[in-house]
């Protein structure tokens, strides 16, 4: 038994040993062989070799002096944060080796979870915006977070900036100028900087390495780098090591895989971190520990899951190319554009498996394939092991204003492909009877 000074000297032990192996032979091991057992050791849980969901909603302290020591971690009266288990709303064993095991993937130093995409989005721009402050953002973004900007931290007075996707360097210069003195004007500053890259649903991409460059030559105190990474990640895009700060995901999409849960996550350094876990502490919105198994479950075959699932993509895409129904496609492995050609070979490393299709004709026309189509399925979300199709302008992107859409190019022929991991022959075949209908 450790009596109070010693627990007041000596942090509590976490739920594993450290350090871990994460180097043999001089080689650095790779995400998906540390997926196997980073952040757990067997012996603190009965031999188990996977880790057991925790379901309860408060942990017992070792002493006193340890408890207080942790509320101090939580409350911010200490740096660093909770040393142990302390409360279901601010952490827990399964959130916690979930965390470490997303910060793997994307070459985080911490990793917060969350109970939906949209909630670790909101809560991470909270954390940064108050009053007077102005947000930065790329355009298209997901529907639910360009609302939430230009609907909900407007009543708070936090105003925004946007530029498109695939804006060169001398227009983000002027973006960031622009910003800095809409946020001198109203009293506050450029909080933040929002990406989304690729877009949802169009796949443009945002030059990262220019809004970084941008934004130390601009702002003379920096503010974060965000980006939504959920189309191509975490297996083909790492957007850290491009300069982006913290790397958002939707882990129900590629991560969980399985269309059977949701839930979101943040990752970046801890001084990006911190004060996003101090505002969740207090609002709560942490994954809750059946997700957080069932996400430990599904990083283990992301990779296998993911590059299937893009092989098949590749496969439809270049039978889609060729059909006379079809008027283009916004798929990453087939880039028109010079400027997208160019951001994609510094910032990609697969062109992902989630496209655009246009089909001849608008609304109507898009109608009749989706409801012809019999293996692909007719729902919204994507990265999943079965195909789905939408039409974003009129399921995801509704609330979003006519003009905003026509300026984004989500228009009424534009249909959403997210390819799973079926026979991509069979596919092929139902997008040909679809198209038939046409």
């Amino acid at each position: 038994m450790t009596d109070g000074a010693d627990a007041i000297d000596t942090p509590t032990p976490r739920r594993k040993p450290k350090p871990e192996v994460t180097t043999l032979g001089g080689r650095e091991l790779k995400p998906s062989t540390l997926m196997m057992g980073h952040g757990f050791d067997p012996v603190l849980s009965e031999g188990s070799l996977k880790p057991p969901i925790f379901l309860t909603s408060t942990f017992a302290f070792e002493s006193a002096a340890a408890g207080k020591r942790h509320f101090e971690g939580i409350t911010g009266k200490r740096e660093g944060g909770a040393e142990g288990l302390v409360y279901s709303r601010f952490n827990g064993p399964n959130q916690e080796i979930l965390e470490d095991r997303l910060a793997i993937w994307d070459g985080a130093e911490d990793a917060l979870c969350f109970s939906s995409g949209m909630t670790a989005i909101c809560v991470l721009m909270l954390a940064y915006c108050n009053a007077g402050d102005v947000i930065v953002h790329s355009g298209p973004l997901y529907a639910a977070s360009e609302g939430f900007v230009a609907k909900h931290l407007s009543r708070y007075g936090v105003t925004y900036v946007d530029f498109p996707a695939g804006a060169t360097r001398e227009e983000i210069d002027e973006v960031l100028v622009r910003a800095k003195q809409q946020a001198k004007s109203q009293g506050g500053k450029v909080a933040m900087i929002y990406l989304e890259s690729p877009a949802n649903p169009t796949n443009a991409l945002v030059d990262i390495e220019a809004v970084r460059t941008s934004r130390d030559a601009t702002l003379k105190k920096p503010c974060p780098i965000a980006i939504d990474n959920t189309f191509l990640g975490p297996l083909w895009q790492r957007p850290l090591d491009h300069g982006a700060d913290i790397v958002v995901y939707s882990l129900t999409k590629y991560v969980g895989g399985h269309s059977d849960l949701v839930a979101g996550s943040i990752a970046g350094a801890k001084k990006w971190m911190d004060p996003v876990r101090m505002l969740r502490n207090t609002m709560g919105g942490i994954a809750d520990p059946n997700t957080a198994w069932m996400l430990l479950r599904s990083l283990e075959t992301v990779e296998l899951r993911m590059e299937k699932a893009g092989s098949n993509a590749a496969k439809v895409c270049a039978y889609l190319k060729e059909h006379p129904k079809i008027e283009g496609l916004g798929y990453l492995g087939m880039i028109d554009d010079p400027r997208q050609q160019d951001i994609y070979n510094r910032h990609c490393t697969g062109a992902g498996s989630t496209f655009s299709v246009f089909i001849k004709g608008g609304e109507a026309e898009s109608f009749r394939f989706l409801d012809a189509l019999r293996i692909a399925k007719l729902a919204v979300s994507l990265g999943g092991t079965e195909t789905l199709a939408s039409h974003p302008a009129a399921m995801t992107h509704l609330s979003v204003p006519d003009e905003r859409k026509a300026a984004l190019g989500i228009t009424d022929n534009l249909v959403r492909v997210s390819i799973g991991i079926e026979d991509p022959d069979d596919l092929i075949a139902d997008f040909e009877q679809a198209l038939a209908q046409v």
